[in-house]
C-alpha cells in the first residue's frame, strides 16, 4: 500500500531522525544513561505472558490496573509502531515466544538500520518493516493481538485520533502497551531534568554524536515540557478509553523521567 503523504509534523519527524540511525542505539543508550533500555523492557513485559521472565516492569505503577493481554501466546501478530532501527520490535521477538513482529515507522533511513539489524539477529523470518503513518495504518481491523508505540504522540498533529487508530487495528482483548518521555512531576528532579535537557543533553549529543544529536538535544527538553503542557498524563489515559483502551495503567519511569503506558482493548 503506498504510504500517505506526511503532514507537517509527520515532515518534521522525518528531517529530525534521517540522520540518526547509524548511531542511534548506541547513543540513546549513552545520553539517557541506560534508562532508555530499561523502559523499553518495562515497556515490552506488558506483552509477555506471566511469568515469562518472572518480572513485570518496574515499581511505581499508577491508573486502574496492571492485567498481561494475550498477546505472548504462541502463532500471535504483534505490531511495533514508531518501531525506528526495531530496537523494541527485535525486543518483543526475543521476548514473546512463537509471535510474529511486524515493525512500522515513517522514516525510510530508520527502516533501513532497522533491517539490518534484524539481518543481525536471526530473526528475519518472525519480523517484517513496514513504512508507515501512524495516524494512517495500512493495516484492516483487528489485524493485531497486541501492538506497541513510542516516543511517538509529540509528533502528531492529533494524538487522539492517533490512539484511535492504534486502537482500531487491535484485536478485542489484545493489550496496547507504549512509551514516552516524561516531565518529572517532582518540581526537585523537574529542575535537575531542565538543567539537564538545556545544558549536558544537547552538549552530550553535540560531542558524541555532531551536530545532528546536538539538534536533538536542544529540541527534546522544549518539546517534552510543551507536549505535557497540552496533553497531561490525566489527559492521556482519558484519551486512550476514549480511543476504545480500558483497563488503563502507567508507571512513571527513573524519577519521572519516563512513562510506561498499557491498556486493553475492547470489544466492538
Amino acid at each position: 500500500m503506498q504510504v500517505p503523504p506526511p503532514d507537517r509534523r509527520n515532515s518534521f519527524a522525518q528531517r529530525l531522525f534521517a540522520p540518526l540511525p547509524a548511531r542511534y542505539d548506541r547513543l540513546a543508550e549513552l545520553l539517557s544513561f541506560g534508562q532508555n533500555g530499561r523502559w523499553r523492557r518495562a515497556m515490552v513485559s506488558r506483552l509477555a505472558p506471566a511469568g515469562q521472565n518472572g518480572q513485570h516492569g518496574e515499581a511505581g505503577q499508577h491508573g486502574e490496573a496492571g492485567q498481561h493481554g494475550e498477546a505472548g501466546q504462541h502463532g500471535q501478530l504483534i505490531l511495533d509502531v514508531a518501531a525506528g532501527t526495531a530496537g523494541i520490535t527485535l525486543q518483543l521477538a526475543r521476548r514473546v515466544d512463537g509471535a510474529r513482529i511486524v515493525g512500522v515507522d515513517l522514516t525510510e533511513q530508520m527502516l533501513r538500520q532497522g533491517a539490518r539489524n534484524v539481518a543481525a539477529s536471526g530473526q528475519a523470518d518472525r519480523i517484517a518493516l513496514v513504512t508507515g503513518r501512524a495516524e494512517q495504518l495500512p493495516f484492516p481491523d483487528a489485524a493485531f493481538d497486541g501492538l506497541t508505540f513510542s516516543y511517538l504522540l509529540r509528533y502528531v498533529a492529533d494524538p487522539q485520533a492517533t490512539l484511535a487508530e492504534l486502537a482500531r487495528v487491535v484485536r478485542p482483548g489484545g493489550t496496547v502497551a507504549s512509551l514516552e518521555f516524561l516531565l518529572p512531576p517532582s518540581r526537585f528532579w523537574r529542575f535537575w531534568w531542565r538543567g539537564y535537557t538545556a545544558i549536558l543533553l544537547p552538549l552530550g549529543g553535540l560531542l558524541t554524536g555532531g551536530r545532528e544529536w546536538f539538534a536533538v538535544g536542544r529540541f527534546l527538553g522544549p518539546s517534552i515540557a510543551g507536549h505535557y503542557r497540552r496533553y497531561p498524563v490525566g489527559w492521556t489515559v482519558q484519551a486512550w478509553r476514549q480511543a476504545g483502551l480500558t483497563d488503563v495503567g502507567w508507571s512513571a519511569m527513573s524519577l519521572g523521567g519516563g512513562l510506561v503506558m498499557w491498556g486493553t482493548r475492547t470489544g466492538g
